[in-house]
């Protein structure tokens, strides 16, 4: 199951009742949960309540801030990061669910938050957050996978753990793949109607049509596979979250999550947000 629907929040509380009641007519009663869950992980953030927050946390969870910094659950807990955006009021809010996973995106300005929900037995648990802030002007160049595209076109340093993860990094090889030629009819294969790509080395926010359209005009604006040097999988059924970490030929680092979706039995991209880690390295 999928839904989706933008909005531009109001007062915060009182859209809340708004937003719950346009969802009850035409989503379930799980997709629901995911969505309260969400506005609780925002008003426990807000609120610095860290015993409300705590109960809204998968065991993997991290929390990656716009500077690239990843940090675990126990730490998020310990001291809680400032968030990128901090009153979501005015943003623009997109959300899906595929069934036992989904993602909620906030955007305001260049500031651009992921927050990667999974369906627990105890309920729905956020699995990940991740910042991207744009630049504010075109990109002078984008970091790569360099003049040969190995890594991710043809093979990447890592090894599937079952048929499913192995399926998932084909279509990522062919996704990278079909990037590096710039190829738009074959890139519109590997990603959803619903594609979002946000990174730090671009001034924009792609979805599927725009990226199909710099392809054409040979424009990559910052985005561009890059080396893939670590990752972790997180399987769903029908989706697979995929957090990993690259290092473009130059340029520094990136804290990479992804959302894969199997649809007509074909594996595609619902989602890349791309954060330059500005400090160290770290793993996904």
């Amino acid at each position: 199951m999928r839904f989706s629907f933008t909005r531009a929040l109001g007062i915060g509380v009182c859209c809340m009742g708004l937003w719950c009641s346009l969802a009850s007519r035409s989503v379930s009663a799980s997709d629901q949960e995911m969505v309260q869950a969400d506005h609780a992980f925002v008003q426990a953030v807000a609120k610095a309540d860290k015993a409300a927050l705590g109960k809204l946390l998968d065991a993997n969870f991290t929390w990656t801030d716009s500077d690239g910094e990843t940090e675990s659950r126990t730490q998020v807990l310990q001291e809680l990061p400032r968030p990128g955006i901090n009153n979501e009021t005015g943003a623009e809010l997109k959300t899906y669910t595929y069934g036992q996973a989904g993602d909620v995106q906030a955007n305001l300005g260049l500031v651009h938050v992921l927050r990667v929900w999974v369906k627990r037995p105890s309920g729905w648990r956020a699995l990940a957050y991740q910042e991207v802030t744009s630049l504010d002007k075109t990109p002078s160049f984008a970091p790569g996978a360099g003049k040969v595209c190995v890594n991710p076109c043809k093979e990447v340093s890592y090894r599937p753990k079952n048929e499913t993860e192995r399926q998932v990094i084909t279509a990522y090889e062919g996704l990278e793949t079909v990037a590096e030629a710039h190829n738009s009819a074959k890139f519109a294969m590997y990603v959803a109607d619903e594609f979002i790509a946000a990174s730090s080395n671009s001034n924009k926010v792609y979805d599927k049509r725009s990226r199909m359209a710099d392809f054409d005009r040979s424009k990559v604006a910052g985005v561009a596979p890059t080396p893939l040097i670590s990752a972790r999988m997180f399987d769903f059924d029908d989706v697979v979250v995929m957090i990993s970490i690259h290092r473009p030929d130059r340029g520094k680092p990136l804290h990479v999550t992804r959302i894969w979706v199997k649809r007509d039995g074909r594996w595609m991209e619902t989602l890349s947000y791309q954060t330059t880690i500005k400090v160290g390295l770290a793993k996904p």
